[in-house]
C-alpha cells in the first residue's frame, strides 16, 4: 500500500509563507518612516525699540539739588528723523529755579556740562568730548526766577553702529547763604536723556 507525503509538503509550504510574513517590517513603521520630520528654522531677532525722551519735540524735567529746585525744559531744532550719526545734533535747554525756604538769597549757576554716549543694544561706545558752559561772571549765571538760564549743546558724529545717544547733564549751582551773604553753599543736580538715532537715508 503506498503512502502520500501531500501533508507534509502543505505544512512545509505553510510554515514557509508564515515565515516570509513575519519577517516583513509592520505597516505603521512603514507610515512613521514615510512622515518627514519638520527641520528647525532660524528667525532673525526683533530689534527692541530705542527709547527718545525728545520723541515730542521736547521734554520737561524737575531736578532737586538740596534747596534748590530746577525746571529744565529741552528740546533740538534739528528734527528727529534728521538725527543721523554725521550730523550737528543740536540739543537747547532753558532753565529756572526756586529756592527752599526762599529767604531772599540767590541761586546761581556756576557751571554746566554736557557729556554724550553714542551706544547700542549690546554695546557702549567712547563718550564725546564734553561740552562745559563756565560761567564768566562771579559767582555765576543768575537763575533764580524770573530770571533764567538758556544754551544750546551739540552732539558731533557718532559711530555707525550706534542706534542712540544718551547725554548726561551736571549743573553745579551757588546759592547765598543768606541775603545778603557773600558766602555760597554748592549744590549739584544731574540728568539724562536718551535721544534715537536716526539711520542715513542712504541706508535705509
Amino acid at each position: 500500500m503506498r503512502r502520500t507525503r501531500m501533508p507534509v509538503v502543505v505544512a512545509a509550504f505553510l510554515a514557509g509563507t508564515l515565515g516570509l510574513a513575519g519577517c516583513g517590517p509592520a505597516p505603521w513603521n512603514d507610515a512613521a518612516q514615510d512622515t518627514p520630520v519638520p527641520s528647525a528654522t532660524r528667525t532673525a531677532p526683533i530689534p527692541s525699540p530705542v527709547s527718545n525722551d525728545l520723541s515730542s519735540g521736547s521734554t520737561e524735567r524737575e531736578l532737586v539739588a538740596g534747596a534748590v529746585s530746577a525746571t529744565i525744559n529741552y528740546w533740538s531744532t534739528l528734527s528727529m528723523d534728521k538725527w543721523t550719526a554725521s550730523a550737528l545734533k543740536p540739543v537747547s535747554l532753558s532753565m529756572v529755579t526756586t529756592v527752599t525756604p526762599d529767604d531772599g538769597q540767590k541761586v546761581f549757576l556756576q557751571k554746566a556740562t554736557m557729556v554724550a554716549v553714542p551706544g547700542n543694544a549690546t554695546t557702549s561706545f567712547e563718550p564725546l568730548a564734553p561740552q562745559i558752559d563756565q560761567s564768566s561772571v562771579t559767582p555765576g549765571y543768575l537763575v533764580l526766577a524770573p530770571y533764567s538760564y538758556s544754551q544750546t549743546f551739540n552732539v558731533g558724529d557718532v559711530p555707525d553702529a550706534a542706534t542712540f545717544v544718551t547725554i548726561q547733564f551736571t549743573y553745579d549751582y551757588l546759592v547765598q547763604t543768606t541775603p545778603t551773604s557773600a558766602e555760597y553753599a554748592k549744590q549739584t543736580a544731574s540728568d539724562t536723556l536718551t535721544i534715537a538715532i536716526a539711520a542715513a537715508p542712504d541706508a535705509q
